[in-house]
């Protein structure tokens, strides 16, 4: 079996102002995607491919469009994280739940094992006779 080494997604970097720039990550070994492309499988290999990409218009436009919308990232990010923990919440409970479930099966197969016994021990009784 072999490991498949996907691509690094890029992300900008905020400034002192506080503004989205561009940085070109240092190493590309294995290739970078970049979020504003269409094809969400377009992966640049090389620096100079990827610093040519910074420079597109659809590029430059999906930066502008982050430091306009900065405020909502922020908000997005906040209820993210609310719904990380309230999933969290759920899958804990569901699994006490399931073990919970699992020690009732447990349970109910032993006493099924017990009565089959005692029929079983009676069948034999009655067949002696």
């Amino acid at each position: 079996m072999e490991l498949a080494v996907q691509a690094e997604l890029y992300y900008p970097i905020l400034n002192e102002e506080h503004n989205y720039i561009d940085k070109t990550p240092f190493n590309i070994m294995h290739g970078i995607r970049c979020p504003c492309s269409l094809q969400k499988d377009k992966v640049f290999i090389t620096h100079y491919l990827f610093n040519a990409h910074t420079k597109s218009k659809r590029h430059q436009a999906w930066l502008m469009e982050l430091n306009m919308n900065k405020i909502n990232h922020i908000k997005e990010n906040e209820e993210l994280k609310k719904t990380v923990e309230n999933q969290r919440k759920i899958i804990s409970q569901m699994e006490k739940e399931g073990v919970n479930n699992l020690r009732t099966i447990n349970y109910l197969t032993q006493q099924v094992m017990r009565l089959s016994q005692r029929d079983e021990v009676a069948v034999t009784n009655l067949v002696d006779i």
